[in-house]
């Protein structure tokens, strides 16, 4: 009841039909930083929510500025994520994603110090000004690279395990 198989045939078959790993990997760093909308979405809540900061809040009004923030930041996140077609295995992830992380954390909270305390003999609100523009742009000129470095080193974690399937 059953038909030979050409071992070599289905083999061709199956490369013919696969889905090329280049496109995934495309996809995947295509979609890694959400493009230039959810980076701009976020450096816009990161200047609103620092420069209403020089508003001299009460001590109230700050805690509720900063739920709102983490708020509207987890908004944001979650509604990245439901939008991405390509969702990564955790297995995926590595060190790089880490570094890429706490160095944007570092960099753009090192900035925002900073700017507060270069521009501490100015009016708050003016201060505020001047502290939200330059930490909501060092984050945006920051994002782009790191999440190109990051998301580089799948394909080539990807080429490897391909060259050693092929192995086998």
């Amino acid at each position: 009841m059953s038909t030979p198989v050409n071992a070599e045939q289905a083999w061709q078959d199956l490369q013919r039909i696969r889905v090329p790993q280049e496109r995934v990997y495309d996809e995947v760093e295509r979609s890694a930083s959400g493009g230039p909308r959810a980076t701009y979405a976020t450096a816009a809540l990161m200047w609103l929510f620092l420069a209403g900061l020089g508003l001299d809040l009460p001590p109230w009004g700050v805690v509720l500025a900063a739920l709102a923030y983490v708020a509207l930041l987890g908004w944001l996140a979650v509604a990245h994520h439901r939008r991405s077609r390509v969702q990564l295995h955790h297995s995926r992830y590595d060190w790089r994603t880490l570094a890429t992380f706490a160095g944007g954390a570092v960099v753009t909270g090192g900035t925002t110090v900073l700017a507060g305390r270069l521009v501490e003999p100015l009016a708050p609100l003016a201060g505020s000004l001047v502290q939200a523009t330059a930490s909501a742009a060092v984050f945006v000129l920051f994002v782009g690279p790191a999440t190109r470095w990051s998301t580089g080193a799948l394909r080539g974690r990807g080429e490897r395990a391909a060259r050693v399937e092929a192995g086998r």
